[in-house]
């Protein structure tokens, strides 16, 4: 807020300053010691007046970001973890924003879900109300941590003006023949009564929510084709778009697996709607599939058969071949060697010897092997799957571990599949949408939740028949919900389409994303595949929907867990008997406690509330905490150890803007002309090793705890300063300057305070324009490194760093790599490194406005020490 003020500090100022100014106002309590008072007013003033420059749709000028954190579930109040990954978020939007970028940061809400459902069974309320009022208790406390996002594009999945587009989404997949239905057994939680995908459900055979132990159930359930794009998904973890993937490619690799067969699609005879999808490594020869072998925890293997040698059944259903319509016959046995994660097989005796010997076995007649060359194999190869592909049958690579994505949920908290289900028609989709969820108020005051019994819900019309017909009673997952949010953060309020494609092809890909690792596999996998689709559609200009990542660490807590029982005991029961050795015991009963550091929870009772933390340190105190002392994707030990540092470093940066005041008012004696420019080329030295650090751990290698100790080491520079430097000098009014404008994105409402401080003051020396003076902290120009400011050229030979050669800021910006390599070879100590050595290449990477490495690679041969005998 910017205003015309007579008094700037307390009541008497202008009597001792003498002057008028055009400033941003603050609460001028520079007489008084910091103290969380004083922050909370701090807090309470700028809080209304931190509103950012939202995203500009036709800004062609500036060039967009996309910054986006996960969205979280709206559990009623904000964790540690919430608050780690959304201050990281705001603070690289601020940053972005500050330069010059068009940022956009929204956020929005994961609503459905099990937690809401059930907690809303047991309070015996709508899961509507749970989720609204929670959904309002956490964006007041997002608000009051001071997070810039564009609440104008807040969205929240329950909403039916968001549901109605994914089931829009739903749709688009089922009319690109990627969404089938079909009779599959399924992993049934026993607790939750609800299926889970093979993806939710640990190593142990455990759900993912709930923790108990899965069951195995036969349902009909409604599946997407994910298994079609499994190459395209593969092959985009090697996309050169994707930054700072490393692990997660990893880990999504893992989890697609090797696309080296073909799945094909084998229906059952006498059944319209029920299929195998079986998977072979050698699709040349799927017309010379002789049996289908299935392993006795198949679906099919309780079909009735006849009993054949060994413990061999020959079941009576039938297969019919995808292309050719011939009849196969299905066996349960224990003879095959099954692959991993595989329950069936497909026998192709002439290409396989196991399958050879199992058809001998068992007498099923077979040609023998032919030979064909390689160019008539993968002709045939592609011809197979070609016409497979045609007739909607399979064709398309994939690993034989990988499954479809089972969507069908049956609970009611979700996203209704928008079928119908006509005696005459059968499944029919609804264009007419949002299919909205019914209102169930009497059912969850009675404890229950099913769609099933909201009979005037699923009575209804079939679309294509005009006749009686019933509603699908399954919910999707709510990974469905999420795989797709970040495109309708593009235009939320749009009531006619998905998504702006023009928009989209504007705006997409998301720049950087932020979340947790935990949402590494299921959450980006299903993100991924979304925008594949979308892609291969003509909707989205690339097919990779994020180009970034930063993977947050948790936030950790200190566990007490009583030895022998594993119950756990919350902080102030425990007694620290030898802290280096890490025992403890209970006070009350003297059991030995095992102490650790696991992941904050309630049920582990080493959770930290952040509402006490803004209460007892202030929101800004509280997000320079989380930002510090680790890098963003490190777990991170909550330890109240480590707050003097940050709070400290505060109280120094408060003193110094009162000290500038004063000196700036009543200025003390003057120093020697060569004392004053000593102190001023430190000043200048100072300001530009420490920006050029700052901007690096900002934008480059996104290590904010570094950022700070950056920080605090240019307020070292500062405090070093005599009174005469802070009173007279240019170099030191700069560096101040910009260790608040550094200081901004992590801490809003404090830097602004000192902003408004730090412009108030007389005397001002800077009047280039590089200070906008009447103007908030949030409206500056980022600190840059001064022109002639020296920027390092590192020499390495075969990684080993020899020497550093000093280049100008304005010489570094235009220097090419054969200059940059040319000075690095004229360097003494390089010279003398590389003087019997051969240079096999040269790789040159450059960091903008830090630095530039040079690596030699040399044969490696090491001169011989003269010296030596």
């Amino acid at each position: 807020m910017i205003t015309v003020c007579n008094t700037f500090l307390k009541t008497g100022a202008k009597k001792r300053f003498g002057f008028m100014c055009r400033h941003v106002s603050g609460l001028g309590l520079w007489d008084k010691d910091i103290d969380s008072d004083i922050k909370h007013k701090i807090e309470e003033h700028w809080k209304d007046k931190l509103k950012c420059d939202t995203f500009k749709e036709m800004d062609n000028v500036r060039d967009k970001y996309y910054v986006l954190s996960m969205f979280p579930y709206p559990s009623g109040s904000l964790h540690m973890g919430h608050v780690r990954v959304y201050t990281i978020s705001d603070t690289i939007a601020r940053f972005q924003r500050m330069n010059g970028k068009n940022v956009i940061h929204p956020i929005g809400w994961d609503a459905f879900g099990l937690p809401a459902e059930n907690a809303a069974i047991e309070r015996k309320i709508p899961p509507q109300d749970w989720t609204e009022s929670n959904i309002s208790h956490m964006k007041s406390q997002l608000e009051r941590l001071g997070c810039s996002f564009d609440w104008d594009r807040e969205l929240a999945t329950c909403d039916p003006l968001y549901y109605r587009w994914t089931q829009e989404l739903f749709l688009k997949l089922y009319d690109s023949g990627l969404v089938y239905q079909k009779k599959a057994k399924v992993n049934w939680d026993p607790v939750d009564q609800t299926v889970l995908a093979d993806e939710q459900v640990d190593e142990n055979g455990c759900s993912w929510r709930s923790g108990a132990k899965i069951e195995k159930k036969l349902l009909r359930q409604w599946f997407i084709r994910t298994t079609n794009f499994a190459k395209d998904l593969l092959e985009g973890l090697d996309d050169p778009v994707l930054q700072d993937w490393r692990d997660v490619c990893k880990l999504q690799k893992h989890w697609i697996g090797e696309c080296n067969g073909v799945n094909f699609d084998f229906r059952l005879v006498g059944e319209e709607q029920d299929f195998l999808t079986l998977w072979t490594c050698k699709p040349e020869y799927l017309n010379s599939v002789k049996f289908v072998a299935v392993n006795p925890s198949h679906m099919l293997s309780e079909n009735e058969g006849v009993a054949l040698k060994e413990g061999t059944k020959k079941l009576q259903a039938e297969l019919l071949h995808p292309l050719n319509g011939k009849t196969i016959p299905v066996y349960v046995t224990d003879e095959i060697e099954f692959l991993p994660q595989t329950d069936s097989f497909l026998g192709i005796p002439h290409a396989c010897p196991q399958s050879a010997e199992f058809a001998e076995k068992f007498d099923i007649p077979y040609e023998k092997s032919f030979k064909i060359s390689e160019e008539e194999r993968l002709a045939l190869q592609n011809q197979i799957c070609q016409r497979a592909r045609e007739l909607k049958v399979g064709g398309y690579w994939s690993s034989a571990k990988l499954r479809d994505w089972l969507i069908s949920r049956q609970r009611f908290w979700g996203t209704p599949i928008p079928i119908v289900h006509c005696r005459n028609c059968g499944a029919q989709p609804v264009r007419d949408l949002p299919v909205e969820l019914p209102k169930l108020t009497k059912v969850f005051q009675k404890g229950g939740s099913c769609l099933s019994e909201a009979s005037e819900w699923i009575d209804c019309i079939c679309p294509k028949c005009n006749q009686t017909a019933k509603r699908e009673t399954d919910t999707m997952d709510t990974f469905v919900d999420s795989s797709w949010y970040f495109l309708r953060y593009l235009n939320p309020k749009d009531s006619h389409q998905m998504f702006d494609v023009a928009n989209a092809k504007r705006m997409m890909p998301v720049d950087l994303y932020i979340g947790g690792k935990e949402h590494a596999v299921l959450h980006l996998y299903y993100a991924r595949f979304v925008s594949h689709f979308l892609h291969s559609q003509g909707l989205l200009p690339e097919r990779e929907p994020f180009k970034r990542l930063l993977v947050q660490g948790m936030v950790m807590g200190r566990s007490y867990r009583v030895k022998g029982t594993g119950r756990y005991v919350p902080e102030n029961e425990i007694e620290v008997v030898d802290k280096k050795k890490n025992r403890a015991v209970v006070k009350s009963t003297g059991e030995q406690v095992v102490m650790s550091w696991e992941k904050m929870s309630k049920s582990k009772r080493n959770g930290v509330d952040p509402g006490d933390m803004f209460q007892e340190y202030g929101s800004d105190t509280t997000r320079l905490l989380i930002l510090a002392d680790v890098a963003p994707t490190s777990h991170r030990n909550w330890n109240s150890n480590t707050f003097p540092g940050i709070i400290n470093w505060q109280k120094r940066l408060w003193i110094t803007i009162r000290d500038f005041i004063n000196h700036r008012t009543n200025p003390p004696p003057a120093i020697t002309e060569d004392q004053f420019k000593a102190h001023e080329d430190y000043m200048f030295d100072s300001r530009n090793y420490y920006v050029k650090g700052v901007i690096f751990n900002y934008c480059g290698s996104q290590q904010h705890s570094v950022a700070i100790s950056k920080q605090q080491g240019l307020t070292n520079s500062i405090r070093k300063a005599p009174p005469a430097i802070f009173a007279k000098s240019l170099q030191f009014e700069r560096a101040l300057a910009s260790q608040i404008i550094l200081l901004a994105p992590m801490a809003p409402h404090f830097a602004s305070e000192l902003w408004s401080g730090f412009v108030s003051a007389p005397d001002r020396l800077n009047h280039s324009g590089e200070i906008a003076w009447d103007k908030s902290v949030f409206e500056q120009k980022w600190p840059t490194i001064d022109s002639v400011y020296n920027l390092d050229l590192v020499c390495k030979v075969n990684g080993s760093e020899i020497c550093v050669a000093k280049i100008a800021k304005c010489e570094f910006d235009k220097l090419s790599e054969e200059d940059a390599i040319e000075i690095a070879l004229k360097q003494e100590a390089m010279k003398d490194e590389l003087s019997d050595k051969t240079i096999l290449k040269t790789r040159h990477t450059v960091q903008p406005d830090y630095e530039i490495v040079v690596n030699v690679t040399t044969n490696r041969v090491r001169k011989e020490n003269k010296a030596s005998p």
